[in-house]
């Protein structure tokens, strides 16, 4: 197969004024399914446009297998694209479908039918090759569109928001059938999405964008635990991470009125000042009176084994309008869910809390 190279890579529009993707330098490798996620107009579209042949690459190179692509076309790649919007031809049945591709590269007749056959055996199609895509459903759509790409047996595999037109339900079964999908095949797999739960579920590694500028690039796990910046925090898991500001003094990091402990190495790597304090759901729970952060909920999302609590600081509550934005996302027991309008306390479990630089959002480490 073959590993894919971003090298200082940058596009900018016409008209205009910032880059679309700013000098993105990533290493994929061989055989990996890595996930590009961001919010919408991060430049994760426009990476994948530039790697297929469909946008030009203004500054940088990319290289696939070791070579650079920049002046070979798209069809020269070896590259296969998966859309979100399927793009299967009408009039043709699921076999014509899949393969298409291979009668226009005028492969014989035999070798495509057996293609095609060990596609839709793989992607379990073998009872709706005869039928038109109307006569599918969304998800069986989707598999039609995968088989079309793989049924090219090309070095590397580019998805743009395959799941986007599937129900809830559909798109966690589907993500799983890729991920295994993609394992099985063993080819250099580039998906994107600007959903970080299908990102966390389904990449080897990660890599989040913001204003076409790499942020960070990891295994989901560390991307959690230790994300570099505020806004990687913010934007890896569900629900965020809480980011609140406080003030750093001798005796911890305070929040309204209460001091919360700080480990004194950060402490001393910290110093006096502002900082943003970042503390996942889970890392928060209920304490008794005056054991902790006092805080009025806002909100309570029952989910059977877990609920999700909606806060507002106290000391935030005055002066703003009802059906603000709360201040902190807490994980419990259903069971033990306070009503909304009920006044509590948080506190800090262990030492879990994170800390950022208030300006640069920079993280903040021993």
């Amino acid at each position: 197969m073959a590993t894919v190279t971003y090298r200082g890579v940058s596009r900018i529009y016409p008209k205009a004024t910032t880059k679309a993707v700013n000098e993105l330098s990533l290493e994929i490798r061989d055989a990996e399914l890595i996930v590009l996620v961001g919010p919408s107009g991060c430049g994760k579209t426009t990476s994948l446009r530039m790697l297929a042949g469909l946008e030009p690459v203004d500054e940088g190179d990319i290289l696939v297998g070791g070579q650079s692509v920049l002046r070979l076309a798209p069809r020269q790649r070896d590259i296969a694209m998966v859309l979100q919007n399927y793009a299967l031809y009408p009039h043709m049945n699921v076999a014509d479908n899949l393969g298409f591709a291979l009668q226009i590269a005028k492969l014989k007749k035999a070798e495509i039918k057996a293609r095609v056959a060990e596609v839709a055996k793989i992607l379990d199609l073998e009872d709706y090759l005869d039928r038109k895509p109307s006569q599918l459903s969304g998800g069986q759509r989707q598999r039609v569109a995968m088989g079309r790409a793989i049924v090219r047996q090309p070095r590397v595999f580019l998805m743009d928001e395959p799941l986007s037109n599937l129900d809830a339900k559909l798109r966690v079964a589907t993500r799983s059938e890729i991920a295994a999908l993609q394992r099985r095949l063993a080819v250099t797999t580039v998906y994107v999405t600007h959903d970080q739960v299908e990102a966390m579920t389904m990449g080897d590694r990660v890599a989040v964008l913001k204003d076409g500028v790499l942020q960070q690039v990891d295994v989901p796990g560390m991307l959690y635990e230790s994300p570099v910046n505020a806004f990687v925090a913010g934007f890896i898991g569900s629900p965020a991470m809480n980011l609140i500001e406080g003030t750093i003094g001798s005796g911890g990091v305070t929040i309204g009125s209460t001091v919360l402990p700080v480990p004194r190495p950060l402490m001393k790597a910290v110093g006096p000042g502002r900082v943003t304090v970042g503390l996942r759901p889970e890392a928060v729970g209920l304490a008794g009176d005056g054991a902790g952060i006092p805080a009025v909920v806002s909100l309570v999302e029952e989910l059977g084994a877990e609920a999700y609590i909606y806060a507002q600081l106290e000391h935030t509550v005055r002066g703003t309008m009802l059906g603000a934005v709360p201040d902190f996302v807490v994980r419990v027991d259903p069971k033990s869910a306070p009503r909304v309008g009920s006044r509590i306390e948080l506190h800090v479990k262990g030492e879990s809390m994170l800390l950022f630089d208030v300006e640069s959002g920079v993280r903040i480490t021993a």
